[in-house]
């Protein structure tokens, strides 16, 4: 077990486990650089259990449903293995990379910015080992879907329901028992997650079409049509909670938040071979970068359309300067991916987790949030701002 668990975690971590300590170091700067500020925030305990529950798990999720994992897990089945020591060392390995680098982020700003007691801190943990835990017992689940649907229903209903009372902790230690007696009767093939080429529709054609190949990527990946389905989610609630506040300033702001989209705009950097047969054929920058700029855009525009349609039955007062600013804020993001995809692709990521939680996918939709507050500000530079991207634009063209 212990091998097996060494194979899996030096693949995560690195081989001395660099990785680790080098996000352990990172956060403890954050948590004092917080922490100093002596900024706080009143959280009910329920609010912070149920965020980082719903966060450990959707993280666990994506890290047991990654690509790069299967095939690491192909080579470790060629040999003779216990499968539930097997089944137990992966899911220690990437309960391990969750916490440590990915909740660990969310763990450290609420303990720094909010009041906590060394009891909420021990709940805290259990929600955390609860959520990989019986996240990895409903992904072994897969025939029975509808048992980890209400599951996860029961344990969601429980935390909002008893997260400020001391029974959360008997209703999560026995969520996490009982995913503890699924994962031990599970087998390791279960595990792995292989992709079929027949299930995304290939089919042979005489000329290419890289929005062919757009739909098919997004066909196979469904994980990608998920995020997107929560950003036209978002886009259909945001006019509820931004609509009490001055149109002119908050629309602008909405387009910006719906700009974080980020599997949509990392195609490149989730996939080193089209990258590198981009940039090896002739002329494929600007045969690549101008179909993927408007694939985006399209992303965008879909949501900011969304947006405005909620907007309409929640307010009644879209204009077409509105119409205008939303043309203008999903061009300019998506300009702005494809320029990042491009100049700056993310490497040495270990699995996709990792590469769609890169701090790179928060620059262009802080910069158009800086954006967003100078239109709000003053609404008359949305002419200039439009004239600097027509200038972008044509400088694009004759760098492709």
């Amino acid at each position: 077990m212990k091998m097996i668990f060494k194979a899996f975690a030096k693949n995560l971590f690195g081989a001395k486990y660099e990785r680790l300590q080098r996000s352990i170091f990172i956060y403890l700067i954050v948590f004092w650089g917080l922490y100093i500020t002596d900024w706080k925030v009143e959280i009910s305990p329920f609010i912070r259990y149920l965020m980082l529950s719903t966060f450990t798990a959707g993280v666990m999720w994506q890290a047991l449903c990654s690509q790069d994992n299967a095939a690491k897990m192909q080579n470790m089945f060629m040999l003779p293995f216990d499968s539930r020591n097997f089944v137990f060392s992966y899911v220690a390995a990437l309960g391990i990379y969750t916490i440590f680098t990915k909740t660990a982020a969310l763990f450290v700003v609420l303990l720094a910015v909010s009041a906590w007691n060394p009891m909420e801190i021990w709940k805290s943990a259990i929600c955390i080992i609860n959520a990989i835990l019986m996240t990895t017992a409903i992904y072994s689940l897969k025939k029975y879907w509808y048992v980890g649907i209400l599951w996860a229903g029961a344990i969601i209903a429980g935390i909002l329901l008893l997260g400020n009372k001391v029974w959360i902790v008997p209703l999560l230690i026995v969520s996490s028992i009982l995913a503890a007696m699924r994962l031990r009767i599970a087998e390791g093939y279960t595990f792995y997650s292989c992709e079929k080429k027949q299930s995304c529709g290939v089919k042979q054609h005489r000329r290419f079409s890289l929005w062919r190949y757009f739909s098919r990527y997004l066909k196979c990946h469904k994980n990608y049509l998920i995020n997107t389905a929560v950003m036209w989610c978002a886009a259909l609630v945001l006019p509820h909670f931004l609509g009490k506040m001055e149109s002119m300033f908050v629309v602008p702001v909405g387009f910006a938040i719906l700009s974080l989209n980020t599997p949509i705009c990392t195609l490149l950097s989730c996939d080193p071979d089209l990258e590198q047969a981009i940039r090896f054929l002739p002329d494929q920058k600007k045969g690549f970068c101008i179909p993927y700029c408007l694939f985006i855009f399209f992303c965008n525009m879909a949501a900011s359309t969304i947006f405005l349609c909620s907007w309409q039955m929640k307010n009644h007062d879209v204009t077409v300067w509105m119409i205008f600013t939303a043309v203008f804020f999903a061009l300019q993001s998506a300009i702005l991916s494809v320029l990042l995809e491009w100049f700056y692709p993310v490497r040495d990521w270990k699995i996709e987790s990792d590469l769609w939680h890169h701090p790179r996918k928060y620059v262009v939709p802080v910069i158009m949030l800086l954006i967003a507050g100078i239109v709000g500000t003053f609404p008359i530079l949305i002419w200039g701002l439009v004239f600097l991207l027509a200038i972008e634009i044509t400088g694009l063209k004759k760098r492709l």
